[in-house]
């Protein structure tokens, strides 16, 4: 299955919050990425998701390391393996089941919005 990650991106020169989550999400070759201010929380209200050039595969299997560049540091702070939900991605609406150690929910970007919905039951 493929994978994901939420990384706590800190240390950046021009960050004037100090620190913000990169989610990235595994497609092909290359991670789609995500800025987003705050770690996403199931059942919390949408928030802004900036979508970012690709990221390289690399970073799934990282813990932690230095940003090339000297743009900061990134923790891993959640990771697991994903799903798609038909339709995968329609116009600017991308919809993934997230499962892992720390989170299962239903990933919904939409637009610059991203929320994480809780399952069913």
């Amino acid at each position: 299955m493929p994978r994901f990650v939420i990384l706590e991106h800190t240390g950046i020169p021009n960050d004037p919050c100090g620190r913000h989550y990169d989610l990235l999400i595994e497609d092909g070759d290359i991670c789609q990425t995500w800025r987003l201010g705050h770690l996403p929380v199931v059942g919390a209200a949408p928030q802004l998701a900036v979508s970012l050039p690709p990221h390289r595969l690399a970073w799934l299997d990282r813990s932690s390391a230095e940003v090339s560049g000297g743009r900061g540091y990134a923790r891993r702070v959640l990771k697991g393996q994903f799903s798609t939900l038909l339709p995968l991605k329609t116009g600017h609406l991308l919809r993934l089941h997230l499962s892992g150690p720390d989170l299962d929910g239903i990933l919904t970007i939409d637009g610059d919005k991203l929320q994480i919905l809780p399952l069913a039951l």
